[in-house]
């Protein structure tokens, strides 16, 4: 079998896991589950973090006309405007954000979470109003452009989608092995409606370029997760040398940067589809890099923000891997993930959602020797003026939609970016990402006149305490009181003028959580 045909049935044989079975159908939006858009909405009193890095301002009232923001008023709106508001939302003492951006979202599949509406709600009750699926779901048939359409024009609880398709993925014919087929396929996608393309670089190069070459050309975004079978022939600089607008996970980066050897050496009885050999590995590789901050090190930073390439990192999908028990044990799992989901973050041979079959002290400090060098490599991009974006990767590692995206909030700040430049990140620098392949300006990512009305608002401020955003809330001492309290979680989230209550939001995925947990009791 030829090296072409390898690859390709790498990646056929990925997607026919994935696409193994279909997802229920998203219901519609029900009477009662969102209000609006309104002719005249006002959020009245917040301080407001308007997203491009500006520090918070208030108190202000944020006027919204049907689905866009029509003025700002500092101090408060005047008298005839606050009459002629249809709903005005008292955000006294709150923070208004710009709606939040995931920038790498999955839905799940019929054994952990068959029910995408579960991820979509619990996205949306966290603040984030858009996401980009890459893709949302795997194989042909499956709705990614019927759910966009939808959510669109709010016909479904769900943020906005922007959906992108695996390379090689979607039509009724084998992956592309050519550079020809792959023009054919990136112009196929383009057709039907996909904002992008993701790779897993289980092609040749010259495959790959041919694709990302034609990916420019028709307006569609480029992220990869540069997996290790085809790293060693297109590593991060490579794919960038290539045309490639985003790198996602850490992939890619340390086979950039090794020290003595131009392959990464692997230990004895490595094997890379043994999920915990893969990932137990994969920490020890800051062994063989470059120092941070050497000369090499600094050279390829340099390289990837010259070239304009974003970082969308998804620290959070792996921080289990820092501290398993802890992650085991989050405060929302017991109310919040599907009792099919903690059963897939179980360790598997087969899952991919948990590989800790025998997982040791020596493997969680390898790994938190490894964040620190990731942590290093990405804020120093970010603080030469590379592009950060907050991606979640939800369903996987115990990670929960929504409650991993806000982890992934704290991680950027744990890796150096300001409280402000995490923001930032989670919003218009999201945004763009998405919207600049098109050549377009973003209409969401920042509080401006005339931008859509996506906004995220949540009691106390977050720059203080990003736990704030967390569904659960916050857990302080009232000294006064002397009780435990639990503060904070988002209020109220707004897309495109249409108000989400958060708490209610969350309620509904509870009550998906309890009927499934019935249903096993009835059934044994």
């Amino acid at each position: 079998m030829g090296i072409r045909s390898i690859f390709a049935g790498m990646a056929a044989a990925f997607l026919a896991t994935a696409a193994s079975a279909q997802m229920e159908p998203v219901p519609d939006r029900q009477a009662g589950e969102a209000e609006g858009p309104f002719p005249v909405l006002i959020v009245s009193g917040a301080n407001m973090i308007e997203g491009s890095g500006a520090p918070p301002m208030g108190p202000v009232d944020i006027v919204i006309e049907g689905n866009r923001i029509s003025a700002i008023h500092s101090g408060g709106a005047p008298d005839d405007v606050k009459a002629s508001a249809n709903r005005v939302i008292d955000a006294s003492g709150m923070t208004v954000m710009p709606g939040f951006v995931d920038t790498h979202g999955h839905n799940g599949d019929p054994g952990k979470a068959a029910q995408p509406s579960y991820g979509y709600r619990l996205w949306l009750a966290h603040g984030v109003t858009s996401v980009r699926g890459v893709s949302f779901y795997f194989g042909p048939g499956q709705p990614d452009l019927e759910d966009r359409r939808r959510s669109e024009n709010n016909t479904i609880v769900a943020p906005r989608l922007f959906p992108y398709a695996v390379f090689g993925d979607k039509w009724d014919r084998p992956a592309p092995t050519t550079p020809a087929e792959a023009r054919e396929w990136v112009r196929w996608a383009k057709a039907q409606g996909f904002w992008g393309v993701k790779f897993f670089n289980a092609q040749m190069p010259d495959v790959l370029g041919a694709a990302l070459d034609e990916a420019e050309k028709q307006g569609l975004g480029t992220v990869a997760h540069l997996a290790q079978p085809g790293v060693q022939r297109v590593n991060a600089r490579k794919s960038v040398e290539l045309g490639l607008d985003g790198i996602t996970h850490f992939y890619g980066h340390f086979e950039s940067l090794l020290d003595k050897n131009s392959l990464v050496r692997y230990p004895e009885g490595y094997n890379y589809f043994d999920e915990q050999s893969r990932f137990g590995w994969v920490a020890r590789l800051a062994d063989q890099v470059v120092e941070p901050h050497s000369e090499e090190w600094d050279e390829y930073i340099d390289y990837l923000v010259e070239s304009g390439v974003t970082l969308s990192p998804t620290f959070n999908i792996y921080a289990a891997s820092r501290d398993v028990m802890a992650a085991k044990n989050r405060d929302w799992h017991e109310r919040y993930s599907l009792p099919s989901l903690l059963d897939f973050y179980e360790p598997s041979a087969t899952n991919h959602g948990s590989y800790y079959k025998d997982w040791t002290t020596e493997d969680e400090v390898a790994w938190r020797k490894f964040y620190r060098y990731w942590f290093d490599l990405t804020a120093e991009f970010h603080r030469r003026g590379g592009r950060v974006t907050a991606g979640s990767d939800p369903g996987y590692i115990y990670q929960t939609w929504g409650f991993a995206y806000i982890g992934e909030l704290e991680m950027l700040r744990e890796a150096g970016l300001s409280p402000l430049e995490v923001i930032r990140a989670a919003t218009v620098s999201g945004a763009q990402e998405i919207y600049d392949p098109r050549g377009e300006e973003a209409p969401m990512g920042t509080i401006q006149v005339g931008k859509l009305a996506d906004l995220v608002i949540v009691p106390g401020n977050p720059l203080d305490n990003l736990k704030l955003l967390y569904g659960t809330g916050h857990t302080k001492l009232n000294y006064e009181t002397g009780a435990i309290e639990q503060v904070g979680g988002v209020r109220w989230t707004i897309k495109g003028g249409i108000v989400y209550d958060a708490p209610k939001l969350l309620d509904s995925v509870a009550t998906m959580v309890a009927a499934q947990e019935n249903e096993r009791a009835l059934s044994q």
